[in-house]
């Protein structure tokens, strides 16, 4: 029995929990940012490249993971089991012609993988043999996703032979729950307008609209039918009504000028092609919504290779690489976002951030500062520069960047509150509080929901700030209690108001509320630390180096270190001696 046998997997099950990406498990291992693969030799054996692999997949290292496995397939190519396991991280990695070549060994060995089905009728679409595609996706799996998936790919390849009656005859199958009737219409609608059947789409696309209008692509998609129809009010009601949900997004903005200019945007979706991308699209997002990022990953891989220019699942896949802990590969997807597309600039961005979090500050600098060249009143570009700065605590860089982003705004409004938020945290660090107050009550007075996240982390950074300082106590422990009252479960922010409580010396209020904090962030060493000085302010000193050597334990930043160290040695000599600038605010 060879060492392969000994580790049979149990199918693309398998192959997914090895390979695919599972951001918070990434986070939670602190998985590092991956090497280029270029850079990478295969082993000299079969278990060597195959253990490599699943380092590789460990770490998230999907580049890694398929020059080991192309290898180990090369060196032992009738095992079905590794075969599969580097079919899925072909896909995962976006290496689609070693991916097809996979599958169609996959399917020879065992024609219900149904994955691999799916990929070759994806092939087949992208080919235009459509009855081919049909008939690989009908071999396909069984079960909700994959007959959904089926249908859908199989109407648009139904129009791709001309036949866009039997395409919406297939739709017709999708009925039952409330998400089927969504994208049966959805897609239905998309049909009929590419078959130029005008006044059927619109009906199959307002009942999608109607049914679903939190939705960008659909809520953009429909608009545009809209505005080609001449109903460019509708258009600009339609658009206006999203922004008011999510304001100033790149797509709904481009779409407002053109059809204030009683210009209407071109079609989308015109080809069989670009329908079977939407299919992936959507699907993809779903699952990401619902955190399946495996599935998603793979899905938003086969959009792309349908459709190279959509550039929502370009930004879609970047996002998921990103926050996979693989910056290298987000920074390589978003370089393929088309110059044309209103969501170039967020890409450029996102690129940028990518290269900071791959360890490269200079490149992201540079980065940045050339799109901020290129486009000098981008005021996201502007406030991502910013965001680096204060993530290296460069406060007054930070707050220079600040400052050009938000002379930049005609008229601020909600969607600007972080860019005052954190320009009143860059001027608080660098000692300027006036104006940092002003800035925190600016972003206070953009955020009028009472029940939102984002007030919560304002109320809780000017509260604890006003009591830190001495100022206006009564109003800022009243901000701080209200914070936890918007989010009673924030360790955080319990701990900021457990610690204004120390700072004015009311130990055993401060005693309740950061062990609150603790049972809900045990492993913080802030909150450790602030324990263990509340502890020994309380007589409960064995108590108090307990906490302070736990504190020591869970790597504490560097500048906090020497005083827990201090601590931990000869204790608090009297109240002032812990009064530590730097109390944990989540600063964002």
């Amino acid at each position: 029995m060879t060492f392969m046998k000994k580790v049979r997997a149990s199918g693309t099950a398998a192959a997914l929990s090895l390979l695919m990406v599972l951001p918070v498990a990434a986070a939670a291992q602190g998985a590092t940012a991956p090497r280029s693969a270029d850079s990478l030799e295969p082993g000299d054996s079969l278990e060597g490249n195959y253990l490599a692999a699943i380092v590789a997949g460990a770490s998230r290292d999907l580049g890694a993971a398929s020059v080991y496995l192309r290898e180990a397939v090369r060196e032992d190519p009738q095992n079905n089991d590794l075969l599969e396991r580097a079919f899925v991280a072909f896909l995962a990695d976006g290496s689609m012609s070693d991916a097809f070549r996979a599958a169609d060994k996959l399917i020879q060995q065992d024609p219900s993988n149904g994955l691999a089905q799916l990929v070759i009728g994806i092939r087949s679409i992208k080919q235009k043999s459509y009855q081919t595609a049909r008939n690989h996706l009908q071999r396909g799996g069984r079960g909700r996703a994959a007959d959904i998936t089926a249908t859908l790919l199989s109407a648009w390849s139904y129009l791709g032979s001309g036949n866009s009656r039997r395409a919406i005859e297939t739709l017709e199958r999708l009925k039952g729950e409330p998400s089927y009737n969504l994208f049966r219409d959805y897609h239905a609608g998309l049909i009929l307008d590419a078959a130029g059947r005008k006044a059927d789409a619109e009906k199959r696309l307002k009942s999608a609209y109607d049914a679903e209008k939190t939705t960008l692509r659909l809520v953009d998609l429909w608009a545009r039918f809209q505005a080609r129809s001449g109903d460019f009010n509708g258009a600009a009601e339609t658009y206006a009504a999203f922004d008011r949900l999510l304001p100033n997004h790149p797509v709904i903005r481009d779409g407002m000028a053109l059809v204030a200019k009683k210009e209407a945007p071109p079609r989308q979706i015109s080809t069989a092609q670009q329908g079977a991308a939407e299919v992936l699209y959507g699907l993809a997002s779903a699952g990401n919504r619902q955190g399946d990022e495996a599935a998603a990953l793979l899905y938003l891989r086969m959009a792309i290779y349908l459709d190279p220019g959509h550039d929502l699942a370009i930004l879609t896949l970047g996002d998921i690489l990103e926050r996979a802990r693989q910056p290298e590969d987000a920074v390589a997807v978003y370089e393929k976002m088309p110059v044309s597309s209103p969501l170039r600039p967020n890409a450029e961005i996102q690129a940028g951030l990518a290269l900071e979090n791959l360890g490269k500050p200079e490149e992201a600098v540079k980065h940045l500062e050339k799109v901020i060249a290129e486009r000098p009143d981008d005021v996201d570009a502007l406030s991502a520069l910013g965001n680096i700065y204060r993530s290296r605590k460069q406060f007054a860089e930070a707050a220079a960047s600040y400052d050009k982003a938000i002379a930049k705004l005609a008229s601020p409004g909600r969607a600007n509150w972080d860019l005052f938020y954190f320009r009143g945290i860059a001027r608080e660090r660098t000692n300027r509080w006036p104006e940092a107050e002003a800035d925190l009550r600016k972003a206070l007075e953009l955020l009028p929901d009472p029940l939102g996240r984002e007030r919560a982390l304002v109320l809780n950074y000017l509260g604890y700030s006003l009591v830190d300082k001495h100022l206006k106590l009564d109003e800022g422990l009243d901000m701080l209690r209200r914070a936890v009252e918007l989010r009673p479960r924030d360790g955080y922010i319990i701990d900021s108001l457990g610690w204004a409580y120390y700072r004015l010396g009311r130990y055993e209020d401060a005693s309740r509320e950061i062990e609150r904090a603790m049972e809900l962030r045990p492993s913080d060493p802030v909150i450790n630390d602030h324990l263990g000085d509340v502890y020994w302010r309380t007589g409960r000193q064995l108590e108090a180096k307990f906490q302070w050597n736990h504190a020591r334990d869970l790597k504490p930043e560097p500048e906090d270190l020497p005083k827990i160290l201090r601590k931990i040695e000869r204790g608090l000599e009297d109240p002032s001696a812990n009064a530590v600038d730097d109390a944990k605010k989540d600063g964002g």
